[in-house]
């Protein structure tokens, strides 16, 4: 959507089609009023090229794309006044405004622009009479509903789209700072094992071979062979004991723990609701070691944990919420609560939200548990099973 050359085909094929269309009957037959056609299909090309295109796939937005919102509005109230067919500019008005727009109010108040632009149209072409006023605003009133509804339906999706892609760069990113971090500590971790252990263990066998050694040599000197001899025996037992030590030592390893990775995600998640929401998070870790989660559960219960935070900050209207992960006896369990304004879990629903990440996490074995009320805050738990080839299917 973003692709500058699409938009680029895109618009200039649109126009074009105008154009031809207008040409074979579907526009106005007057000479003047078809000249005016071309005037202002051309004004919208300039505009496009000139300030929308420019703002394509950039930020922040600049000036340009007020001064492109106001160039296609003009474009089109006197396209549409010379034809009512020129309302087909609609097509790439809408989607632009979108694009090049910062966030959905300006988006929408774009295409109400837009659609007003249609309606006076209409008017100036119809000499203001009712008939041209209930054309007007049929015509607008359909295009700008609809594209209101698509644009928003679009922007959530790419937005829940991007937060997946963050959330998943973030754990990779703490998984590659663990392990890294893993390997440091192992390293120290690993050489005071083996300082302890060679003490322990093979320092004092080799004291004990220099002993048994100083008395072979003295036994030797004074003329006891089968004493020395026996001394000589002892000391090979004694080395054969050693090197079975040292191998043993060589053999062993330390294990890296794997939790780490999934609290950090947690522990980042939760700092970014704090910076964008301005809430209090407080977040509980109750993480048993013994019973790993896997990477798999772990990025099913990132996703709700990311969808419950981001429902406290656009729906609770909560000043502090807290996040508690408990895992132990082979179960995960990821809570979150705020002190916002609750809601009835029994109404219906618009969003996917909560719906879809009950779904996600029924497909994983797991359940979620919603306690709320109106003025009582919220209560959100999700309980997921550590089987991984079901929380593969999850994902």
């Amino acid at each position: 959507m973003l692709n500058r050359r699409w938009w680029d085909v895109t618009v200039i094929g649109a126009i074009l089609a105008i154009a031809v269309f207008s040409f074979l009957g579907f526009g106005p037959t007057d000479p003047i009023q078809r000249l005016i056609v071309l005037m202002t299909l051309g004004l919208f090309v300039v505009g496009y090229a000139l300030f929308a295109r420019p703002e394509i796939g950039t930020e922040p937005p600049t000036w340009r794309v007020p001064v492109f919102v106001a160039i296609a509005a003009v474009s089109i109230c006197i396209g549409v006044a010379a034809g009512p067919f020129l309302s087909m500019l609609q097509i790439v008005a809408y989607p632009l405004a979108w694009v090049i727009t910062p966030d959905r109010r300006q988006a929408i108040l774009a295409s109400s622009v837009i659609a007003l632009a249609v309606l006076a149209g209409y008017l100036v072409g119809g000499g203001l009479s009712f008939e041209a006023f209930v054309s007007g605003l049929t015509t607008a009133g359909f295009s700008v509903a609809f594209a209101i509804s698509l644009g928003l339906w679009i922007t959530s999706i790419a937005e829940y789209g991007e937060e997946r892609a963050r959330l998943l760069t973030e754990l990779t990113a703490a998984q590659a700072e663990v392990e890294a971090l893993s390997r440091d500590r192992g390293a120290a971790g690993e050489r005071e094992r083996l300082s302890r252990d060679i003490h322990d263990t093979l320092a004092q066998t080799l004291a004990g071979l220099v002993i048994l050694a100083e008395r072979a040599g003295k036994q030797s000197r004074e003329g006891a062979t089968d004493a020395a001899a026996a001394t000589i025996a002892t000391v090979e037992q004694v080395a054969r004991e050693a090197l079975a030590e040292s191998r043993a030592l060589v053999a062993r390893t330390a294990a890296v723990p794997g939790e780490l990775a999934f609290a950090a995600a947690v522990e980042r998640l939760a700092e970014r609701f704090r910076a964008e929401a301005g809430l209090a998070i407080d977040v509980t870790l109750r993480i048993d070691d013994a019973a790993p989660l896997g990477r798999d559960a772990q990025v099913v219960l990132l996703r709700c944990l990311q969808e419950a935070l981001a429902n406290v900050r656009r729906h609770a209207g909560a000043t502090r919420a807290a996040v508690e992960v408990t895992s132990a006896g082979g179960v995960t369990e990821v809570e979150v609560s705020d002190d916002g304004r609750g809601f009835d879990p029994d109404a219906p629903r618009s969003g996917f939200g909560l719906d879809g990440m009950g779904e996600r996490v029924a497909l994983a074995g797991g359940s979620i548990d919603v306690i709320s009320a109106p003025g009582v805050g919220t209560t959100l738990r999700v309980r997921l099973p550590h089987e991984p080839a079901r929380v593969e299917e999850a994902r």
